[in-house]
């Protein structure tokens, strides 16, 4: 079985996100989207990325959701996983990843790593900027799933 591990915070999972795991399941058996915990956030919100995440992702078969708090390559060798996912949006995206990649691969050679783009009419959507506009009272049903639009309005 081909498992790909599309790691990130996705705080908040947004529409581009579910985009490239609509994509990813077609290359791949199955992906696991992995939410990691991050020291910029609070780890009790991990809960609800997971649940949030969940809710956004459950028409795609083949797509477990998953929080996580190791090394992204230790939890892809945990999870089985032979490829990495990263989504590129920008060229400031492409340079920060390419880095990642190099690390990765002399910490657990065996692993790949996958970019893909979104779809150009998502490619400008990104969570730091959902959350802004949120933090401004904005509508935000436009770029996230109805789930996520709820928790973060009622946030």
């Amino acid at each position: 079985m081909r498992t790909a591990l599309y790691p990130g915070t996705f705080n908040p999972m947004h529409n581009g996100h579910v985009d490239l795991v609509e994509r990813a399941i077609k290359m791949f058996d199955r992906v696991v989207v992995g939410i990691a915990t991050s020291p910029l956030q609070n780890p009790s919100e991990l809960g609800t990325r997971v649940e949030l995440a969940e809710r956004a992702l459950s028409h795609i078969s083949g797509v477990e959701v998953a929080g996580f708090n190791v090394l992204t390559v230790d939890y892809a060798l945990e999870i089985g996983a032979t490829a990495i996912l990263k989504g590129i949006r920008t060229v400031t995206d492409f340079e920060y990843e390419f880095q990642l990649v190099g690390m990765n691969r002399v910490l657990e050679p065996e692993i790949e790593t996958v970019f893909l783009a979104p779809a150009e009419h998502l490619s400008y959507i990104s969570s730091t900027l959902v959350r802004e506009i949120a933090s401004y009272g904005g509508d935000i049903s436009k770029f996230v799933h109805p789930a996520v639009a709820r928790e973060i309005s009622a946030g």
